[in-house]
């Protein structure tokens, strides 16, 4: 088992900073995601952890020990990548003995480890091939087995599923979530998906440009962005943010909350949106109707300014109808000039 500390670290490739002053800690047993965007820095992080790279400045601490001068081999971190580095000579059970095989591990251990993880991952129909013959999303999870069958002290994951069809990929971040927690290991996980990793995290680090934004449990990102950068990687559809002389008595969205000062926008998730039929006036016209089965997303024009409200189930609403927008003062989000979050009065 280990933690992950991160204080003040910064890489440079060439005239690229990767990472800029980055500075975060993985608890002993957690599930931690980072999220972005490619390029971001997510997977320069992991080869830090995993010691591919050392950073320019900064300290990486693994149990609170500094990992500086420590070979990749004396760390004993598992990492899946995101380009798999399947052996191709090998068949897909020699690939996943192979991490066991390298330390001398009983045979008889061996066999039983990789049958565990096998059937885990729903892969032991597919042990005899070799990986020229086997899908995209069957070599992710080879890989994946591959990580598991050892006993390392935490596991790093770059994007492990993203080949895999959304179904699988859906049955298969499950899957991950409950072997790490029988395990009780640490696992890092880098992912571009939103969903995944709102789903699979205890906690997660927002990245941008190499920075990380904003770190918390997925419901504290989701509920309390510190900026419009956050709030907008989360959520599908995005929060929609106004400025703010677009909500209030009188004005294209009803909202009778107190703003604080130094807000110049207003961010509403389209879920808080309410949305009712009415005569044309201060609120809206409706450009767009998508039914999505369980909830319908709806595209409306607002003096010039677009925005979506999501509705539970089907709507009676229609393309050019006209709707009243209404928005509950709790949910509203307020931003400075900066992007940054700007607390409400009281």
């Amino acid at each position: 088992m280990a933690s992950i500390s991160f204080k003040n670290v910064s890489k440079r490739f060439g005239d690229n900073l990767a990472l800029d002053n980055v500075s975060f800690e993985v608890k002993d047993n957690a599930f931690f995601c980072l999220f972005g965007p490619p390029l971001c820095g997510k997977s320069t992080i992991l080869k830090i952890i995993l010691g591919l790279i050392d950073p320019d400045e900064g300290e990486v601490l693994i149990d609170g020990r500094s990992v500086a001068g420590v070979a990749p081999a004396q760390r004993n971190i598992a990492m899946v990548f995101q380009n798999l580095a399947l052996f191709p000579h090998m068949s897909a059970e020699q690939n996943v003995r192979f991490p066991l095989a390298e330390r001398g591990v009983d045979p008889l251990e061996i066999s039983n480890r990789v049958a565990e993880v096998a059937e885990k991952l729903n892969i032991t129909h597919i042990l005899s091939k070799p990986p020229s013959q086997l899908s995209g999303g069957e070599r992710q999870r080879v890989a994946i087995a591959r990580a598991l069958v050892r006993d390392p002290n935490a596991y790093l994951m770059d994007d492990p599923i993203s080949a895999l069809d959304a179904r699988l990929r859906e049955q298969t971040r499950v899957e991950l979530r409950r072997i790490q927690q029988e395990l009780g290991k640490t696992l890092v996980y880098v992912t571009h998906d939103q969903e995944e990793a709102m789903s699979v995290a205890d906690t997660m680090a927002i990245m941008e440009d190499g920075k990380i934004r904003q770190t918390g449990t997925p419901v504290d990102l989701y509920d309390s962005p510190n900026s419009t950068y956050v709030a907008k990687m989360l959520g599908s559809p995005a929060m929609n943010i106004l400025p703010l002389d677009f909500a209030g008595k009188g004005k294209p969205i009803s909202f009778s909350g107190n703003t604080p000062k130094t807000a110049i926008s207003i961010g509403i998730r389209p879920e808080d949106l309410e949305i009712k039929l009415a005569k044309p006036s201060n609120g809206a016209s409706v450009v767009n109707v998508e039914p999505l089965g369980s909830f319908t997303t709806l595209m409306l024009d607002t003096s010039g300014k677009q925005l979506l409200a999501t509705l539970r189930g089907q709507t009676k609403i229609q393309t050019g109808d006209h709707v009243a927008i209404m928005v509950n003062p709790e949910r509203a989000h307020f931003f400075d000039k900066s992007g940054a979050a700007a607390q409400a009065a009281g």
